[in-house]
């Protein structure tokens, strides 16, 4: 019996689920994948270090040699500083997660205070510094925040349109479901405002995504043998679906905006 009081629950409730509030479903998701990007690396909680824009690692591999090196040998030398160091270190826009010696990782935004956790035979080639010098000189996150301010705007003013409503018809004598149109206003500041987020969205993931693998293959080619480096799947993942989504919200209003438009010129001809 409960299962079928919750179906006939749904069913009453999807009729009056109006297209706005798909948008503003749409946008709410946007915005916690946007949040979680933002908080990858903030603090040491489950699947938080997880998500990180760049990470870089020392690892024992065969060096890469190449003709426009001049001097090979340097991998040698470098391999000898770096000895059995196996630190990892994570980059997020906010913090940046640090693991010694293989075990969990230690989180944090001051990363003085995280070197102080390592010793020099763990990190003898500064990656620590290397991170937070990434993190300060080429992360830029207030772009992503703008964004998620004008996406929550834009999902209170969605919260303004009408929905279904009953209303009397003396003609019949009967109750009909009635859905008046949005504020033409209001739907074009929404466009405007979702259209700016994600356009600051696709700037900063794209400049995210160049810079992190960029500074990746700087680094790994720095300490050729010695040390590896990665850009980080997860938050590439969130920042791609978070613009997708304000993207199909930003296309649904422009849609909504014209169909309502056309409408009126129908209505008006009549």
């Amino acid at each position: 019996m409960p299962n079928v009081r919750f179906a006939v629950g749904i069913q009453r409730l999807i009729p009056f689920l109006g297209y706005h509030h798909v948008l503003m479903i749409l946008i709410a998701i946007a915005i916690i994948l946007l949040s979680l990007l933002l908080a990858g690396c903030s603090s040491s909680s489950p699947l938080i270090p997880g998500i990180f824009l760049i990470s870089f690692y020392y690892e024992d591999y065969t060096p890469n040699y190449d003709p426009t090196q001049v001097d090979p040998g340097v991998t040698a030398a470098i391999a000898n500083i770096v000895g059995q160091a196996m630190l990892e270190v994570r980059v997020g826009y906010f913090g940046i997660c640090v693991n010694p010696d293989g075990g969990d990782f230690l989180c944090s935004n001051n990363a003085t205070l995280l070197a102080e956790q390592a010793s020099i035979d763990q990190d003898p080639l500064n990656l620590i510094w290397v991170a937070e010098t990434f993190k300060d000189e080429v992360v830029f996150p207030y772009l992503i925040i703008i964004a998620i301010v004008l996406a929550f705007i834009t999902f209170l003013l969605l919260a303004t349109f009408p929905g279904w409503h009953e209303e009397h018809d003396a003609r019949t004598g009967s109750d009909i479901d009635i859905k008046p149109f949005p504020s033409r206003p209001v739907s074009q500041v929404a466009l405007a405002l979702i259209f700016i987020a994600s356009i600051f969205v696709l700037v900063s993931v794209l400049w995210q995504h160049t810079a992190s693998v960029a500074a990746a293959q700087v680094t790994q080619d720095f300490g050729n043998g010695s040390v590896r480096s990665g850009v980080g799947t997860s938050a590439m993942v969130l920042g791609w679906f978070g613009f997708a989504l304000l993207i199909v919200v930003t296309i649904g209003l422009l849609v909504m905006i014209l169909s309502i438009h056309l409408l009126d010129k129908l209505t008006d001809g009549d």
